[in-house]
C-alpha cells in the first residue's frame, strides 16, 4: 500500500471515482442527447425523448464524484498525512496549469467578441454594437459588481494572511466576507440579466416566426449576424458568472474546513487553490468590464 512507500511521493490507494465519474459523464452526454431531441422518432421508441430526467442523473453522479473524490484527498492530507512537500507542490502545479487553461477559455470568448467588434464589415454587421442594440450602461450595475469583486479579493487576501498567522477567528470572517461578496455579485447579475434590453440569441425576436423580414435570413441558412452581440455578451459573462458560483462554493467548503479546524499555518493548499482561483476570477471581470460593458458600450445605454 502507499503508506508503505520509502519516498516523497503519495502513491494513492485504489479508488471508484474515475469510473464512476466516467459513468456521470457518459449518462450526461446521453441524457442531453435525449433531452434535447424530443421529436425524434428513434432510441428504439423509449420514453426517454425531451425527457430531463437521464441527464439529472448523470449530474448527480458527477456531484457525488467531486464531493466523495475531494472528500478523499482532504483524508489523505489531514487525517493521513500523505501529503509531502512533494505532493504539495505538485497539487500546486495542477491547479496553476487548470487556471491556465481557464485563461485559454476565457480568451476564446474574447477573441469571438473582438472578431465582431473589430471587424464588424468583414462580418456584414456594419457597426459595433450592432445597429438598433441598445447596451448596459458601465456605470452603474457593472460598476458595482466590480467593486464587489474587487473588495472580495482584498477580504480573500486578509483571510489568507490571517491563515498564515494563525488567527483562525479572522480566517473565518474574512472568508464570511468574500461569500457574501460573491453571492452579491450573482444577484445583481442575475437582476441585470433579467433586465438587459437585448437577448441571447434574435434581440427580442426569438418568439417570432422565421418567416419575419428580420429572420428571413436566418431560415435560408445564413444567419441572423445582428444577433452575436447579446450572444457573444452572454457567454462571456454568463461563463464568468458561472465561475463566481463555483468559485463562491469553493470558498464555502473552505469556510466549514476552517470552522472545522483543518487548516493550519503550514498546511492550507485547500484554501490557497480557492484563493488562486477567486483572484483569477477577479482579473477576467476587470477585463470584461474593461473591454465589454465600457469600451463595447453603444451611443444609446441603459442602466
Amino acid at each position: 500500500m502507499s503508506g508503505d512507500a520509502k519516498h516523497d511521493y503519495h502513491l494513492v490507494d485504489p479508488s471508484p471515482w474515475p469510473i464512476v465519474g466516467s459513468l456521470g459523464a457518459m449518462t450526461m452526454l446521453g441524457g442531453a442527447v435525449f433531452w434535447m431531441n424530443k421529436d425524434y422518432g428513434g432510441f428504439f421508441h423509449l420514453p426517454v425523448n425531451g425527457q430531463p430526467w437521464i441527464f439529472f442523473i448523470g449530474v448527480a453522479l458527477v456531484l457525488y464524484t467531486m464531493v466523495g473524490w475531494w472528500r478523499d484527498v482532504i483524508r489523505e492530507s489531514v487525517v493521513q498525512g500523505n501529503h509531502t512537500p512533494v505532493v504539495k507542490l505538485h497539487l500546486r502545479y495542477g491547479m496553476l496549469l487548470f487556471i491556465a487553461s481557464e485563461v485559454m477559455f476565457f480568451v476564446a470568448w474574447f477573441w469571438a467578441y473582438f472578431n465582431s467588434a473589430l471587424f464588424f464589415n468583414d462580418v456584414s454587421i456594419g457597426s459595433w454594437p450592432p445597429a438598433g442594440v441598445i447596451t448596459l450602461s458601465p456605470w452603474h450595475f457593472p460598476l458595482l459588481n466590480t467593486l464587489l469583486l474587487l473588495t472580495s479579493g482584498t477580504s480573500v487576501t486578509w483571510a489568507h494572511h490571517a491563515l498564515q498567522q494563525g488567527d483562525r477567528k479572522g480566517a473565518i470572517q474574512g472568508l464570511m466576507i468574500t461569500i457574501a461578496l460573491g453571492m452579491s455579485f450573482t444577484a445583481v447579475q442575475a437582476w441585470e440579466y433579467a433586465h438587459a434590453p437585448f437577448t441571447f440569441g434574435f434581440n427580442h425576436l426569438a418568439l417570432l416566426p422565421f418567416t419575419d423580414a428580420a429572420h428571413a435570413s436566418l431560415a435560408a441558412g445564413a444567419g441572423n449576424l445582428q444577433a452575436i452581440y447579446g450572444s457573444t455578451f452572454f457567454m462571456a459573462t454568463g461563463f464568468h458568472g458561472a465561475h463566481v458560483i463555483i468559485g463562491t462554493t469553493f470558498l464555502i467548503v473552505c469556510l466549514a474546513r476552517a470552522i472545522a479546524g483543518q487548516f493550519t499555518p503550514t498546511r492550507h493548499f485547500g484554501f490557497e487553490a480557492a484563493a488562486w482561483y477567486w483572484h483569477f476570477v477577479d482579473v477576467v471581470w476587470l477585463f470584461l468590464f474593461a473591454c465589454i460593458y465600457v469600451w463595447g458600450a453603444g451611443p444609446i445605454t441603459v442602466g
